[in-house]
């Protein structure tokens, strides 16, 4: 009876390693370069990926090159975001694969005429403006993003923005959305303080109910709690 229970375990061991190789095998990767354009040299971007439609999956990498697994052949979206250049958004769809890769470079096209000009509607992810748990006091280590936002709105006088809060969903709503509110004051007190025209910035809290990323992971939820700048008027 002994050595029967232990041929099985084998049979079902053997059975479960061989669809764990087969599920190696068939998995697909996204890779590509990040370019300039017009010189065809390696830039160094911030890379978003998630995965579509309801974003279960998301990674960010800062590099010149990517290279990430598309899960359970999930389509996914892709942004590249480099200072200097426009940002650009892709479609990675695993039925493009040749064998088991998605080859794609991306090519960044510098900004219209070197300008510092923003698209309206465009949307930037400030993703060092950092706070305390659970509160709306501003690290320190946030300065330095948010000095690169009043050099922008300075060199663009008629620039208007909205600052964008988010918080993870975790927790009762409306306190996530209270906390929002709370944050982007913080970010625009901060902003005013630097000589930026009160009326120049807009607020809009939406606590929870926006998430990047629905996995129940820190990282996830780092990811989910963030404040996003949208250009209203240039």
């Amino acid at each position: 009876m002994v050595h029967k229970c232990l041929i099985l375990f084998v049979v079902v061991l053997s059975g479960a390693l061989q669809v764990l190789g087969q599920s190696a095998d068939s998995l697909i990767y996204a890779e590509g370069r990040i370019l300039n354009a017009a010189t065809k040299e390696p830039v160094t971007a911030r890379v978003t990926y998630q995965s579509l439609p309801y974003g279960n999956r998301v990674g960010t990498l800062n590099a010149n090159a990517y290279s990430f697994p598309l899960f359970d052949n999930e389509k996914y979206s892709l942004i590249v975001e480099a200072p200097g250049f426009t940002t650009a958004k892709f479609l990675i769809d695993p039925s493009e694969a040749n064998g088991n890769k998605v080859l794609k470079d991306i090519e960044l096209s510098t900004n219209a005429n070197g300008s510092n000009k923003h698209t309206v509607g465009n949307v930037m992810r400030l993703d060092n403006v950092i706070f305390q748990v659970g509160k709306s006091k501003l690290n320190e280590d946030s300065y330095s993003e948010l000095d690169v936002v009043v050099n922008m709105m300075k060199e663009n006088p008629t620039m208007v923005i909205q600052l964008e809060g988010h918080t993870d969903y975790l927790g009762d709503a409306k306190e996530n959305l209270k906390l929002s509110q709370a944050r982007v004051d913080a970010v625009k007190s901060y902003i005013v303080s630097k000589n930026v025209n009160k009326g120049r910035i807009k607020t809009k809290a939406f606590g929870g109910t926006q998430p990047l990323s629905r996995d129940d992971t820190p990282e996830a939820h780092r990811l989910n709690r963030r404040v996003e700048l949208r250009i209203l008027q240039n």
